[in-house]
């Protein structure tokens, strides 16, 4: 089975991560920060990788660093579940709407980690959630996930739809990248010999 668990342990925060990428979208995730559990859920609801998390971190000072590690964590299990790519997908993509609100999301499991981020919000904040941590995480999951992520407001007028759409969208282009190819069986979905 394609799992993975992570500890992140740092002056700022303790992180663990455990993923199962064959999952059913099972979730228990557990960080502190409201807002952000219920986005941890999205993520894996739709992407069916089922996801244990567990936070504990300096939000007396704010949420950025609960939000940004437990991205890198993430990140770091995916690569790590992921194992050598043979057979899978690589990309995925997905067009989502949400009420008002569409987000587009193109990806690369290429290990060339880049965002590119068209997503901006109306307010600055969800109830107490900075809504500038939602690209605090995405970044920190390109970036330790080895993914190329494009995440696109197509459009949105509500703050909690635009982000919530934003985790749906990267859920459901992630399952597609992680599955397999039954065409590609222990294949390389790569011309280069390696990913």
């Amino acid at each position: 089975m394609r799992t993975a668990t992570i500890t992140r342990d740092t002056a700022e925060t303790k992180i663990s991560v455990e993923i199962n990428l064959d999952g059913t979208g099972t979730y228990d995730n557990q960080t502190g920060v409201g807002f952000f559990d219920h986005m941890l859920d999205q993520l894996s609801r739709h992407s069916l990788i089922d996801m244990t998390i567990r936070a504990d971190g300096d939000t007396h000072i704010d949420d950025h660093h609960t939000v940004e590690d437990v991205g890198i964590a993430i990140g770091q299990a995916l690569t790590k579940a992921v194992g050598d790519k043979k057979g899978m997908n690589r990309y995925g993509h997905f067009a989502l709407a949400m009420d008002d609100t569409q987000v587009a999301t193109a990806l690369d499991l290429s290990a060339r980690p880049f965002l590119v981020w068209n997503l901006d919000f109306p307010t600055a904040k969800i109830g107490t959630f900075d809504t500038e941590l939602v690209r605090e995480f995405f970044q920190a999951l390109s970036t330790h996930g080895g993914i190329s992520l494009h995440i696109d407001k197509v459009h949105g007028i509500n703050s909690h739809h635009i982000a919530e759409a934003a985790f749906k969208s990267v859920a459901k282009a992630l399952r597609m990248a992680v599955e397999f190819d039954p065409r590609m069986a222990n294949s390389l979905p790569s011309t280069k010999g390696m990913l």
